[in-house]
């Protein structure tokens, strides 16, 4: 496994829901089912190393891509497993050939435990706040998933919202809402 440590506010991407960007860095929505290195209760945000990649992420090979909201981070001295190059015999433990399994049908539909999950616990047993990886929607981007995100330290995990334009809270969606 290789493990290394972020440099200086790196700017990484994610589109989000309008309605969730009062809340950008939780990670809530993907510990209610898991995501692809998160098992369900654990939380994790995922971010796109460009503007480019976050757009094909929440896209997910639908034709239309629907409303969202670009928001920047900057991240800060994380230790990370680099995964970033992907799968190579001898430098990586064979299961991690698998990270790019349907783990939503492997889970949901057969019941099964997929191997990509294990891999975040593996990455978590080393005292890693993350994994960096190749996306699987657009060739060439690279993603970052970070663990227990709403736990990180502020200057670890910032939003770059320098005019504060994203909301604070769920007002901006007014009653009828929720």
């Amino acid at each position: 496994m290789i493990l290394r440590d972020l440099g200086e506010e790196e700017a990484l991407y994610r589109i989000i829901a309008p309605r969730w960007s009062h809340a950008p860095t939780s990670g809530a929505g993907a510990a209610l089912k898991g995501g692809r290195f998160n098992r369900p209760g654990l939380e994790a945000l995922y971010l796109s190393q460009t503007v480019e990649t976050a757009i094909e992420e929440y896209r997910q090979h639908a034709r239309l891509l629907p409303p969202g909201t670009i928001i920047t981070f900057l991240v800060s001295r994380l230790r990370i497993v680099d995964f970033s190059a992907g799968y190579g015999a001898g430098t990586w433990d064979p299961l991690w050939s698998e990270y790019g399994c349907n783990w939503r049908q492997m889970a949901f539909e057969r019941g099964v435990e997929p191997p990509c999950w294990v891999l975040g616990d593996l990455a978590l047993d080393v005292g890693a706040d993350g994994i960096v990886f190749p996306s699987l929607v657009h060739d060439g981007g690279t993603n970052l998933v970070l663990f227990n995100s709403s736990s990180i330290p502020a200057e670890a995990l910032r939003v770059f919202d320098p005019q504060r334009q994203l909301p604070r809270d769920t007002r901006s969606w007014g009653a009828d809402q929720g």
